[in-house]
């Protein structure tokens, strides 16, 4: 296919108009147009043994095709006949071959520009049952609700306690990420405690490679039992970078046990049971420092949608640069429509009952 270099006015006119009229993908395939030659070489090489006075001599010229099983010998034109009609139909087969096209249609590429990567506690206070069933079920169900509603917006997923595990990059396909939620678990920390640090910077790897037209945001679900120093200061430099952290709130102020993994209640060094409770003022404040802002998770699917709302009404569906598609009108079909109602009438002569009822 010829390629033609747009410079404006009439010449851009021009090339449109030729774009626009008919011509084929694979031009080299009509070369096959040259293979009913030899065949034609070959009915014309034995057409004169129907000439033969030889074999004129022994019966009237109206008997010999019934005798020779042949068609009509004198002139040869039922087999003639049938070297046009199969022509006709290798050329209308290698023609649907060659891809004949006409016209086509300039589409925009569009591409969701909100980037979201969920952080998931998985430490050891997540079991804690002060929301029902456990805190941890509740933040699933949270990523859950995300994931339903995240239109436009593309997710990964990273969950971590005293080191980050990337479940997901960042992607549309938000299936992939539902059917791992359900195996996600504490046991998959084998060390007790969090660290955030290590979470968020694995993250910001998630991140980086998108591009600058993009919103990205992060988005901590955990209940805040944590102290590391210097979090704050971190999750204030992603903020410069123009990533928002958001943060979301799992668990009650009034706290609950922590259960160990074989259920019966955790205790410390000095044997007493361990107690956790949601730190929400420190979740707030993470909040405040990567401009996002703090959700406080409940049974109802409300704070989720709201807040892909927001993070999604700075950015919506944008135009990928100045990147196109250009959809062809193929027009292949035709031809092959056209060859298929001409063998009709050879498969009913080749199987006589394929056309009759069955009785």
């Amino acid at each position: 296919m010829a390629c033609f270099l747009r410079r404006g006015g009439a010449f851009d006119a021009g090339v449109l108009e030729l774009e626009s009229a008919l011509h084929f993908t694979h031009p080299g395939v009509f070369w096959l147009l040259l293979l009913p030659f030899p065949v034609w070489v070959w009915l014309t090489m034995t057409a004169s043994i129907s000439d033969n006075r030889r074999i004129r001599d022994y019966a009237d010229l109206d008997l010999l095709p019934h005798l020779m099983r042949r068609g009509n010998v004198a002139g040869g034109k039922q087999k003639w006949g049938r070297f046009a009609f199969w022509t006709f139909l290798w050329t209308l087969l290698v023609t649907a071959l060659a891809g004949p096209r006409m016209g086509y249609t300039d589409a925009q590429l569009f591409r969701p520009d909100t980037e979201l990567v969920v952080l998931l506690d998985i430490s050891g206070s997540m079991r804690v049952e002060d929301v029902k069933p456990s805190r941890l079920a509740r933040a699933r169900q949270e990523v859950e609700d995300l994931l339903k509603y995240a239109r436009g917006v593309r997710i990964g997923l990273v969950v971590f306690a005293t080191a980050p595990h990337v479940i997901s990059p960042v992607t549309e396909d938000t299936q992939g990420i539902r059917r791992l939620l359900p195996a996600i678990s504490t046991e998959l920390a084998t060390l007790q405690g969090s660290r955030v640090t290590d979470a968020l910077g694995s993250a910001r790897v998630l991140l980086s490679s998108e591009g600058d037209d993009t919103t990205r945001s992060m988005l901590l679900i955990s209940d805040g039992d944590f102290a590391e120093p210097g979090l704050q200061a971190t999750v204030r430099g992603l903020s410069k970078e123009g990533i928002r952290v958001h943060t979301m709130g799992v668990g009650t102020l009034q706290g609950g046990g922590v259960p160990a993994p074989d259920g019966r209640p955790m205790r410390g060094r000095d044997g007493k049971s361990v107690h956790s409770q949601m730190n929400e003022p420190l979740l707030r404040s993470l909040a405040e420092a990567g401009g996002g802002e703090y959700i406080n998770a409940d049974f109802r699917s409300d704070d989720t949608r709201a807040f892909v709302d927001r993070i999604a009404s700075d950015a919506s569906l944008s135009v990928k640069g100045a990147e196109q598609t250009r959809i062809w009108h193929e027009q292949f079909y035709w031809l092959i429509g056209i060859l298929i109602l001409a063998l009709l009438p050879e498969m009913a002569r080749f199987t006589p009952g394929l056309f009759r009822s069955s009785r």
